[in-house]
């Protein structure tokens, strides 16, 4: 089953309740309310709300069938525009860990990173008091949760990375062992034209459906579903700096490339979910 997004949010909310209310086997429908209740929490910053048309964070967690009581991992959170959504979401009757760089890495942007991440959490203790940090680094730093105890592991826009350090493999891996079997791993990640070399993959940040398929059926994942919920038919995926050319990076967009990249919006996306198998 595919879902096509529409720039209509009420009418979207509508077809993806629908389409949850189907069903997949074993799991009951997301709860759009509660989910549209952690996006609309006063305390989310302004500019990441203003990615909300293009990042449809009610729409994409509850097709990964996202729930209040679940254990959730988010996997390399960055600055925390989903962990905005997720904590308060899990805050009373679930739990979220927050993957992060490793506190052990040599990168400097991981630490710079990582240590606002932590000042973020320890400013609001009324949100993320609750939110456990841990660290991914793959393959050395991989105990994202303990064994087989997430109902979710979601990642959003990270696959290129892990595909460009060599260890994209070692990342699914640790998805696999941390899930409890029957859980869902949800991914979003900017998604290239099928023909697409890896090597041109890296390059440009965007990674072929197929590739990020065969990533995590390598790894012991099915695919359940293919979403268009993040899709964008404006973005060609073939700009000077790649993925960065375009919102909010703005790579070398200078003048009236600038505005010409704007008006594309954010990257296309695929939107894949996969389950551990019981």
């Amino acid at each position: 089953m595919t879902l096509h997004a529409y720039r209509w949010p009420g009418a979207l909310l509508l077809l993806v309740t629908a389409l949850l209310g189907q069903g997949c086997a074993n799991h009951s429908p997301a709860p759009v309310d509660a989910i549209a209740q952690a996006a609309a929490h006063p305390q989310r910053t302004a500019a990441f709300v203003a990615r909300d048309s293009w990042r449809n964070p009610v729409e994409t967690l509850a097709f990964f069938e996202v729930e209040p009581d679940m254990s959730v991992v988010e996997i390399w959170p960055g600055a925390g525009w989903y962990t905005e959504i997720l904590a308060p979401l899990l805050r009373e009757q679930g739990q979220l860990y927050a993957a992060h760089f490793d506190p052990a890495s040599p990168v400097p942007f991981f630490q710079r990173s990582l240590n606002a991440f932590q000042n973020k959490l320890a400013a609001a203790p009324d949100i993320y008091d609750r939110t456990t940090l841990t660290a991914f680094n793959p393959p050395t730093a991989t105990a994202i949760a303990p064994d087989g105890s997430a109902d979710r592991v979601l990642t959003f826009r990270n696959v290129h990375n892990w595909a460009k350090s060599g260890h994209a493999d070692a990342a699914f891996d640790a998805f696999f062992v941390a899930l409890k079997p029957g859980g869902i791993l949800g991914v979003v990640e900017h998604r290239a034209p099928a023909e697409r070399s890896l090597a041109e993959q890296i390059a440009s940040g965007y990674m072929t459906e197929e590739y990020v398929i065969a990533l995590a059926e390598r790894a012991g994942f099915q695919l359940l579903e293919r979403a268009e919920i993040n899709a964008n038919p404006q973005d060609s995926a073939d700009h000077p700096a790649g993925v960065w050319s375009l919102p909010p990076t703005l790579r070398g967009a200078d003048g009236p490339d600038r505005a010409r990249y704007q008006a594309i919006g954010e990257s296309d996306r695929m939107t894949l979910k996969f389950i551990k198998p019981l």
